[in-house]
């Protein structure tokens, strides 16, 4: 007989979010803009900043509280994947130091570094090693401290960006009723113009003359930006709902990267769904990057609107150009 199919299910979530809470009468009183003027542009009210620590204690904070809702041990965990854009240090990688942090003694594990579609790319890589059928317990963070690459000077770009973690449990399971069904994730390196972090790599390596010039923060041309992601992030969110014969009803929720709340629209016209079948949470906490799709899980399944059985779509857009969407179904029991 031949072998069933695994399917990778998340079978446990947890998250972290640092207490100091940068509102937009933060922004009012540091640049020259208006509560209105930003949430009439993004629909984002306040956002979080960590003051004790970098990205690997977002992510450790966020793998204990999974742990500790699970009622299970960090030397249980066979790897750890990390969707990070903001490392603690270029090495060693930031899953390192989560490894160490919680004493993850028997897992190993790598960063992936795909901007705001990191933690799609990242679930896309753990899903194949449990696939695979060697590894039973695979813990993927997205954690990023945004607030360490951002430019407080940039009016149009400081009040997009957050801090925050969060992390989901894959575990194996036959049962083709739950679990990642299918995933388009693609790139396009010529969108690296439009946003990126200039200086502080291999390419122009960190000087004088780049500190001087500001070339160490978020670069972003916000409107050819927007354009690239209304479409892209529609496109795939709705081609895989035709490759996987869904109709909108069947849709429980869009769980969309948290970037800007216009795209998020535009993502949810394009699939024929309505708002109330969004997950939006980018009003408390703006975008957390490789964060904003796991907070999101973990915020919805913990307040009973995410439910065992309900089919999923995670879509996202980030830098590179980076893009994807996941089909998944979810199945982990109601709380």
């Amino acid at each position: 007989m031949p072998n069933k199919r695994i399917y990778a299910t998340i079978t446990g979530v947890g998250h972290y979010l640092p207490e100091k809470v940068l509102d937009n009468k933060y922004f009012e009183s540091i640049v020259d803009t208006s509560d209105e003027w930003i949430m009439s542009r993004t629909g984002i009210k306040e956002r979080r900043m960590i003051e004790d620590g970098a990205t690997s204690d977002l992510g450790a904070r966020a793998v204990m509280d999974l742990l500790k809702s699970k009622n299970m041990s960090a030397e249980e965990i066979d790897c750890i994947i990390t969707a990070t854009v903001t490392p603690d240090y270029f090495f060693p990688n930031t899953t390192c130091l989560i490894q160490q942090k919680i004493g993850a003694v028997n897992a190993w594990g790598y960063d992936v570094n795909a901007a705001c579609s990191a933690f799609l790319f990242a679930l896309e890589s753990a899903a194949g090693l449990i696939e695979s059928g060697k590894y039973k317990k695979i813990v993927v963070v997205g954690a990023d401290k945004m607030t360490s690459i951002t430019d407080y000077q940039d009016r149009n770009n400081c009040i997009l960006f957050g801090d925050g973690g969060a992390a989901v449990l894959l575990e194996p399971s036959e049962d083709p009723n739950f679990g990642i069904q299918d995933s388009i994730l693609k790139i396009d390196g010529s969108g690296k113009d439009f946003l990126q972090m200039k200086a502080g790599g291999s390419a122009f390596p960190a000087t004088e003359e780049t500190v001087k010039n500001r070339e160490h923060y978020i670069y972003q041309e916000g409107k050819s930006v927007f354009k690239f992601a209304v479409k892209g992030m529609a496109d795939v969110s709705y081609e895989i709902m035709q490759k996987n014969n869904l109709k909108p009803e069947d849709i429980a929720f869009l769980v969309p990267h948290q970037a800007n709340l216009r795209i998020i629209s535009a993502t949810a016209q394009r699939m024929g769904i309505s708002e109330d079948k969004v997950m939006i949470n980018i009003q408390k906490y703006g975008n957390t990057t490789a964060a904003t799709i796991p907070l999101c899980l973990v915020e919805y399944y913990r307040d009973g609107r995410l439910k065992k059985g309900d089919k999923i779509i995670l879509a996202a857009f980030g830098a590179g150009f980076t893009w994807g969407s996941m089909y998944l179904i979810w199945g982990m029991d109601n709380v």
